[in-house]
């Protein structure tokens, strides 16, 4: 891995993005995206981890996040593989899922690709961490991260994105807390 999407800095904020294997479009459904969501408040209240900003796609996810226990590589890896289990349980007991066989086929075929899997695999193994430094780029990231949906066609305003941090800062928080205490940019 390139020394530039390491977690150098314990204490520093950063962007995230990770995606599902191959990229499945997994999160087309309200119960896995529901899962994501009580995830990260878990994290936000039990874990330290500090959300700034978020967007769940059908097939990835974006942070900007910071660890406050300093230690963002042992949360996202924490937090990924509780996701992958609870996601991959909740596809295997759902009786609506029409994909169920495909999916765990798919997660399995990947699991077997890497030696580091016992089973199954459900997210992709990088998480390209970027440290943020500047004013400039954490909005470039947050814009980013906002206009995610836009650009992918779903939506023509990023605050219409329900899994989106976009609403938050339209003083929209039924989805999730975000920890804009007024850190980031005066926004």
């Amino acid at each position: 891995m390139s020394r530039n999407y390491k977690f150098h800095n314990k204490s520093g904020l950063y962007f995230v993005s990770f995606a599902t294997v191959y990229w499945i479009d997994v999160f087309t459904r309200e119960k896995y995206l529901s899962i994501m969501a009580t995830s990260i408040d878990y994290c936000r209240r039990e874990k330290g981890m500090e959300v700034y900003a978020y967007c769940f796609m059908p097939s990835h996810v974006h942070f900007v996040f910071r660890s406050t226990n300093d230690d963002p590589s042992g949360l996202i890896r924490d937090f990924k593989g509780y996701t992958s289990r609870k996601i991959m349980q909740a596809i295997e007991e759902n009786p609506k899922e029409s994909r169920k066989e495909w999916l765990l086929w798919m997660f399995e075929k990947a699991g077997k690709k890497n030696v580091t899997v016992s089973k199954m695999q459900f997210w992709q193994q990088h998480n390209k961490p970027i440290e943020l430094w500047t004013d400039k780029v954490i909005l470039q990231k947050i814009n980013y991260i906002h206009n995610n949906p836009v650009k992918s066609g779903f939506v023509t305003n990023p605050i219409d994105w329900k899994y989106s941090s976009a609403r938050n800062y339209q003083d929209d928080h039924t989805v999730l807390e975000i920890d804009n205490d007024g850190y980031l940019l005066g926004l």
